[in-house]
């Protein structure tokens, strides 16, 4: 299985994987050993929010490599994706927005913005879609899809009437293949640097590709949308929770200094992450323990502002609980939020109506696998504690993140302490989408916050 890695994660999983190919110049100086240029059987790129990386490219090497990424830690979570890259549909548009339209592809609904195709769109059209850009489920945005039909490799791309780049025509004289007629190749980066056999084999792949699609558009089961031509290639959504992090971070130092918790503050942003490389360059030797306080201190959070919490699903849907107010940030990784809330329906579990002027107080602890919010009336009484038992959780500069793993522990106003929501842990392991250590470890947390409360 051949591997192509890019992104904040590629150090860890390159020392993970056997055969990468087309290494970045950073991991070519790290590691001593020779990277080929040669196609990939996976492309592994890390996600625009940083939580974790899409995996792309052959359905048998792309399942082995998850599994992988998944006994990093408990905490590591995937999900298949609905549209994934390059799939090839004829979808409905259902509707129109300011900037582009939204397209039923039978398997999901992705976004066409309108600077993806040259036609005037109206819902009830059926268009000849392709998924540009896949997303991953816990994301707030929906598949980018074009209407341009593209055979996208590493090496080379063919784009079906295209034109092509300014080094097309002379690497096309010299390759030992000949893309098929009405597909156009536009060369890769790392083109320049890759061998004739491996130009040809690429090209004569995405050859291939290209000929079933045309196959399949010259013979079509009907005009009735939605239609998949081509499933794509194999995507698979892994994301990252802190007790992973940490498990890259071992295996980052067996190849190069690294500091304690350095994916967990790349994690969060651009600038900590350019503050992490230049600690390790300069204090090769840093710290062992995560210094959360440090990190709050420069990059947040901070008394008096707001962050997020960031609530997944085990099943890979995100909900945001809406901003609150940070009152209290502690060094050693305790950081207490507040929400004023409004008043109709009930607390879950609690049973307790909501009313105007309630105050929700939430204390979250960097690394801890549960996190309590306590429910007072605007006169100060006590209305009910919630426990929530989830991943370990990350409090990142302007959001807090983890995943909830059903299972949580109420205690009643007058004291009464009840654990709930089992049977939803009991569906989601059966299910798949926690897997066993995942879902012993919640009930073991369960165990000890009953206990304790």
């Amino acid at each position: 299985m051949s591997v192509r890695i890019r992104g904040i994660y590629a150090t860890a999983l390159t020392h993970l994987c056997d055969d990468v190919v087309q290494a970045s110049p950073p991991i070519r100086e790290r590691f001593d050993v020779s990277f080929p240029v040669a196609p990939a059987d996976v492309t592994v790129e890390t996600t625009s929010d940083r939580q974790g990386v899409g995996i792309h490219g052959d359905r048998e090497a792309v399942d082995a490599l998850s599994a992988r990424l998944q006994a990093l830690g408990r905490d590591a979570l995937a999900w298949s994706a609905a549209l994934p890259r390059g799939a090839v549909y004829a979808g409905e548009v259902t509707e129109t927005l300011g900037g582009g339209a939204l397209v039923d592809c039978g398997d999901g609904v992705g976004f066409l913005p309108y600077s993806k195709t040259a036609r005037h769109i109206e819902a009830g059209d059926c268009l000849r879609v392709q998924v540009a850009e896949s997303r991953p489920p816990w994301g707030d945005g929906r598949p980018v899809l074009e209407t341009t039909v593209r055979v996208v490799g590493d090496l080379v791309t063919l784009v079906r009437g295209g034109t092509g780049d300014p080094d097309g025509p002379e690497l096309a004289d010299i390759v030992p293949a000949d893309p098929p007629e009405g597909w156009t190749p536009n060369w890769g980066r790392d083109a320049d640097e890759a061998g004739l056999d491996a130009l040809g084999a690429a090209l004569s792949a995405a050859s291939e590709r290209a000929g079933t699609l045309d196959e399949a558009f010259t013979n079509p089961p009907g005009d009735v949308a939605p239609h998949c031509y081509w499933a794509g290639e194999a995507t698979e959504w892994v994301w990252f929770g802190r007790e992973t992090r940490f498990a890259l971070d071992e295996r980052r130092r067996k190849v190069m200094p690294t500091m304690s918790g350095h994916h967990r503050i790349k994690a969060g942003t651009d600038q900590a992450s350019t503050a992490v490389d230049f600690v390790e360059a300069v204090c090769p030797d840093a710290g062992s323990e995560f210094p959360f306080g440090v990190v709050a201190d420069q990059f947040g959070p901070s008394e008096g502002k707001t962050i997020s919490i960031g609530h997944g699903k085990p099943d890979g849907r995100y909900i945001d609980l809406g901003p609150a107010e940070v009152t209290g940030v502690d060094s050693d990784g305790e950081v207490v939020l507040e929400r004023n809330l409004s008043g109709g329906g009930t607390y879950d579990a609690l049973g307790v109506p909501i009313e105007d002027g309630d105050v929700a107080t939430t204390k979250l602890k960097e690394g801890r696998w549960w996190y309590p919010t306590v429910y007072r009336s605007a006169d100060g009484e006590t209305r009910g504690t919630y426990v929530n038992i989830c991943t370990p959780v990350e409090v990142f500069p302007t959001e807090a993140r983890y995943v909830d793993l059903h299972v949580d522990v109420v205690k009643h106003a007058d004291g009464t302490v009840e654990r709930v929501d089992d049977d939803e842990l009991d569906a989601a392991e059966n299910a798949g989408d926690v897997p066993e250590p995942l879902a012993e470890q919640a009930r073991q947390v369960a165990d000890a916050v009953s206990n304790a409360l």
